[in-house]
């Protein structure tokens, strides 16, 4: 027979157990976990598409998503997410500008002209603000928040697209090398030849800097290529056919162009004089 002085204690023990405020042993009854089926490869953390960039080059195309409302009557050059809306660069003599949009509607919110001598080109943000490309006039804007100019930088050549790394931005002039440059200064810092499969790739328009890489639209086809810009080697080709023959135009200028990040692992994508924005997926 069990002394009762020894029960007591049992007892005792087994409450203050169950008061304790520590946590379970996880290992005691360990939880269970359902199987996830994954359909895509990693995601690469500098870049939010389906399948990690290698040495080997990559084929894709797009999925459409959600199709947003555009000024048909806007010549998109450049785009670029900020903090307030969408930024967009529009060309044309005469007809340049630079706006902020709301992106689901549409809508412009604020909207600045350019001097008619001048054709607006690509864009980007330096500091939250805006700098935007003109295209033979070799000068770089750089706006203020009242959308008032804050400086001008020249540039030699012609200017077509540029986007921000944060420590320099990279510039296109429609051939097939970008320059690296000062994004307070717009000073060249260096210039990279992209090339894919051993072919130099000239045409490159807007570009849009993603993590550790340049995607940039080659004009007037419907490509868009991802460039390493330590070495300008196109590492992947992104066929975006099924948005210009979603729009169907007969405008031969209406071409795919305009690429921004809205850093949820989607594109938004656009194209001169398109009465819509498309948000995609890149697939494989």
């Amino acid at each position: 027979m069990s002394h009762p002085c020894a029960i007591a204690a049992l007892i005792l023990a087994l409450l203050a157990a169950s008061c304790s405020d520590d946590p379970p042993d996880p290992s005691a009854n360990p939880p269970t976990t359902a199987s996830t089926a994954y359909t895509t490869s990693p995601i690469d953390p500098d870049l939010p598409w389906p399948a990690r960039l290698s040495a080997v080059h990559q084929e894709w195309t797009v999925e459409i998503l959600e199709r947003l409302p555009h000024d048909v009557d806007a010549f998109t050059q450049g785009l670029e997410y900020g903090e307030d809306g969408l930024w967009e660069s529009t060309g044309l003599y005469g007809e340049s500008t630079l706006r902020l949009t709301d992106p689901s509607t549409g809508e412009v919110l604020l909207e600045r002209a350019l001097d008619e001598a001048h054709f607006g080109e690509g864009l980007t943000l330096v500091d939250g603000l805006p700098l935007q490309l003109t295209w033979r006039a070799g000068l770089a804007y750089y706006w203020a928040p009242s959308l008032d100019l804050a400086a001008t930088e020249p540039y030699d050549g012609e200017g077509w697209g540029v986007c921000n790394t944060g420590d320099h931005v990279w510039m296109s002039d429609g051939s097939a090398t970008l320059t690296q440059r000062d994004p307070e200064t717009f000073d060249p810092l260096g210039t990279v030849d992209v090339h894919r499969d051993g072919d130099a790739i000239d045409r490159l328009n807007e570009l849009e800097c993603i993590g550790d890489h340049v995607v940039a639209n080659v004009w007037q086809t419907d490509e868009i290529v991802v460039i390493d810009p330590a070495s300008g080697t196109v590492q992947a080709t992104i066929d975006a056919s099924i948005l210009s023959e979603e729009i169907d135009s007969n405008d031969g200028g209406a071409v795919l162009n305009g690429i921004a990040d809205p850093g949820d692992g989607t594109l938004l994508l656009a194209g001169k004089l398109w009465p819509m924005h498309f948000i995609v997926r890149i697939v494989g």
